[in-house]
Order: C-alpha cells, then sequence, then structure tokens
C-alpha cells in the first residue's frame, strides 16, 4: 500500500486593508448643477435688462435683447450655447478645487523619498514599530500602503510555518492590496477634466457655427452699410463662444496634466515603498 504523505496546511493570511466607502455624489451633481448655474449668470446677470439699451421685457427662456452697452452684455448675445459653457468652465474649476484637496491629501505631510529613508533606516535596525510611527506621521498615500505592508511584515516576523519566499510574497500581496485601494482615489474624477478639456472646444465651435449662420442669414435680409456693420458685429458676438471653449479647455487640459504628474510621483512613491519592504525583510530575516 502506498504511503500518503501528510500535506502542509497554510492559514490563509487575512489582509488588514479595508475598502474605503466614499461617496462620489460630486461627480454626478457637480456638472449638472453647474450648468444650472452657468445658465443662471447667462440670462440674470450677464443678460440682465439693465445692461441693453433695447431689452426684451417680455423676458422668457431667451429674451432677444439688443444693444449690449459694454463687453460683458455682448457674450450674451452669443446664443444658447454660451450658458453651456459657463457650466463647462465651473465645472472645470469644480473639480480642480476637488482633486486639489485630494491629492494634497494624498500627498501627505513632508517629503515622500526622505520618508521613504526614514522608514528603510528603521527597518534596518529592525525597529518595525518606529516605521509604522513614521506612517502615522506621513498620513498620505505612500504611508497607508507601507504602514499596511509594515503590519503584514512585523506579522511574519514571528511567523514560524511559512518560508522567508512566502513571507516575502504575502507582504508584497499585501502592499498590492492596500494600493489597490488608493490608487482609484488618486485617479477618480479626472475623466471629467479630459472630457470637458476635448468637449468645450467643440462647443465653442458650435455656438461659432450657429452665431455665423444666424449674422449671413440676416445679412441675406438686408443690404448696404447697416448689412455689413450688423455682420462684424454678428461675428464678433459668435467669436464669444470660441473664446470660451479655447479658454475653459485650456484649463482642463493644464490642471489634467499636473494632476496626472503628482500622481505620478505618489505612484513611484507607492512603488518604492512596497520594493523597499520586501527587500528589507529578505535580508533582514533569511
Amino acid at each position: 500500500m502506498a504511503d500518503i504523505k501528510p500535506t502542509a496546511t497554510v492559514a490563509k493570511s487575512i489582509t488588514s486593508v479595508q475598502p474605503k466607502k466614499t461617496s462620489n455624489a460630486i461627480a454626478w451633481i457637480a456638472p449638472l448643477a453647474c450648468i444650472v448655474l452657468g445658465y443662471i449668470l447667462w440670462r440674470f446677470v450677464i443678460g440682465a435688462n439693465s445692461n441693453f439699451t433695447k431689452p426684451d421685457l417680455k423676458g422668457g427662456f431667451w429674451p432677444d435683447h439688443d444693444g449690449p452697452k459694454g463687453g460683458l452684455p455682448r457674450m450674451y448675445l452669443g446664443g444658447i450655447i454660451v450658458p453651456i459653457l459657463i457650466g463647462c468652465f465651473l465645472t472645470v474649476l469644480t473639480f480642480v478645487i476637488e482633486r486639489l484637496l485630494t491629492v494634497a491629501k494624498a500627498s501627505g505631510s513632508g517629503n515622500i523619498a526622505e520618508f521613504i529613508r526614514k522608514v528603510q533606516f528603521h527597518l534596518a535596525n529592525k525597529e518595525v514599530d518606529k516605521a509604522i510611527a513614521e506612517c502615522d506621521k506621513q498620513k498620505g498615500a505612500v504611508g497607508n500602503v507601507m504602514k499596511g505592508g509594515l503590519r503584514k511584515y512585523r506579522e511574519m516576523i514571528s511567523n514560524t510555518e511559512l518560508t522567508t519566499e512566502q513571507k516575502v510574497l504575502n507582504i508584497q500581496k499585501e502592499v498590492e492590496e492596500a494600493t489597490a485601494l488608493e490608487l482609484p482615489m488618486l485617479e477618480k474624477n479626472l475623466v471629467f477634466l479630459s472630457t470637458i478639456a476635448s468637449v468645450a472646444t467643440l462647443l465653442g465651435l458650435l455656438g461659432t457655427v450657429l452665431g455665423m449662420i444666424k449674422s449671413f442669414s440676416a445679412l441675406g435680409d438686408s443690404g448696404g452699410g447697416e448689412a455689413a456693420q450688423k455682420l462684424s458685429q454678428g461675428i464678433s458676438e459668435a467669436l464669444y463662444n470660441t473664446a470660451l471653449g479655447i479658454g475653459t479647455s485650456a484649463i482642463a487640459i493644464i490642471m489634467y496634466n499636473v494632476f496626472t504628474t503628482k500622481i505620478d510621483a505618489i505612484t513611484y512613491g507607492i512603488d518604492e515603498s512596497g520594493f523597499t519592504l520586501t527587500q528589507s525583510f529578505a535580508a533582514n530575516y533569511k
């Protein structure tokens, strides 16, 4: 009868990293609220009766004002695309502020490279608790990932059932799980900036084209020098759409690149922290 060799069983490692319960209501509330606010600004502030020499006193959704008294009221005559573009601009500002706060929190306090050097120093002296204390001081995404890995690091030191290679793999897995929870929070809502960067320019061109169609249509219904004057005025008003679209798109592109650069720096710090933990354990606890 063949001998049956007992198989060693290893207890399943339970991760100390818990998913963060966060709401992203701003993702669908902010764009809608900004477009509504954009219409209010266009209709009741820029398009106020006092801003025109010939206001349409009947009011309504889109009053037919004429005779703007300044540059800003001329924007009103750019058409119904203008409040949408104002809404896009306000949406960009909203998500820029939201991402600034999130990325600043994720960056934590102090320099990331200096933080990793301190952790490396404590691990080299086998002072895991002091390394965890450094993570509490850092309070950023890199600190959170490092702290999760250090807890598993400390657990693996006292583990006598697993080989060194298996212990390193457990630490690496813990770091990967912590990273998977942190990175989505950093990249969330950036899609709005990248989308508006493309859409705002197209909306601006659409508003300009609609304004040009209206201007040339008016030119065909009249003649003489007065018609040429109205045509040039209509083109000027239509170009407000292009200016708003390009300006909004430029801000969205610049801020998107700023945020991706900051996120890349944090991601690099997270990768370096994982490498630090695995290499330190493999060297100190063979």
